[in-house]
């Protein structure tokens, strides 16, 4: 395996979230897990940490933003969890971001951010994990949803999760965390994708699967009718300049993608401040 790949797969798969029944998951066991040694497993990890610490910091130099930082909702001592798949069990994702944000510009509100996102997560299987979350005993929850219930299994096939199913699931596991937890809610919607790319990408031809803006835009639609505030990612993603906001496969976001996604969230959480109990 090559080096690129290698740090990809470090980058969005992360076992100890999911195998967690075979005890704890030390550096050691994980290394091993992608055919790597401990020292250079530490190193991909560090460069990934710097990369999304150095995203936080380029945000904090831009007028005004840091106040907005200040402005976020979450109370000193309080839990934030993400809820998601792999555009924010990324190591480099907008929760990620959001973690140095807080670390940087308010390290003495203690605040816990857990980061519950699983790649390849359905609304379904998120749904199936609800009891683990709740042991989170989180105050707010942030979830982005739904981009794999949208893969197609062909060209012209069936989504993995039916457009109902997917509205069902993710007001049952909506309604039913904040009953047991009381937590406050914020949705964000899948991100739009780079059709082109994820049409050529050699990975996904290979596997006959793919996505489209379609289907996409039908669960954005979804959560942008919800009573919770909703962060609409569709035109923070399509306004990219220079930097491409997607990897090469077209789906998954690049650093500067993740950049401007937490931005537009940090906004939009801040103008809830007022609102908090």
């Amino acid at each position: 395996m090559n080096t690129e790949m290698t740090e990809r797969l470090v980058r969005f798969q992360h076992p100890e979230k999911v195998l967690g029944y075979l005890g704890g998951l030390d550096d050691d066991r994980l290394a091993t897990l992608f055919g790597l040694d401990t020292a250079t497993y530490r190193r991909v990890r560090r460069s990934h940490e710097e990369q999304a610490r150095g995203a936080a910091a380029e945000l904090l130099e831009a007028p005004g933003f840091a106040e907005k930082v200040d402005r976020l909702p979450f109370a000193p001592g309080q839990r934030v969890v993400a809820v998601g798949e792999s555009t924010t069990d990324d190591l480099l994702s907008w929760f990620e971001i959001l973690r140095h944000l807080l670390d940087l510009r308010r390290p003495a509100d203690g605040i816990t951010l857990i980061n519950a996102a699983v790649t390849g997560q359905t609304t379904t299987q998120a749904l199936a994990a609800l009891p683990g979350l709740s042991l989170h005993r989180p105050d707010w929850v942030l979830c982005m949803l739904g981009g794999n219930d949208a893969q197609r299994l062909a060209a012209d096939g069936p989504t993995l999760v039916s457009l109902d199913e997917t509205e069902r699931n993710l007001h049952t596991l909506r309604d039913l965390l904040v009953r047991r937890t009381a937590a406050r809610w914020a949705w964000i919607t899948p991100a739009p994708l780079d059709e082109e790319r994820v049409a050529a990408y050699p990975h996904f031809q290979r596997a006959a699967i793919g996505w489209a803006n379609r289907d996409i835009d039908a669960i954005a639609k979804i959560l942008k009718a919800q009573p919770d505030l909703t962060v609409d990612s569709h035109p923070v993603i399509s306004r990219q300049g220079g930097e491409r906001f997607h990897l090469d496969d077209g789906l998954h976001l690049s650093l500067a993608g993740q950049r401007a996604l937490t931005a537009a969230l940090v906004e939009a959480l801040a103008g809830t401040r007022a609102d908090r109990p």
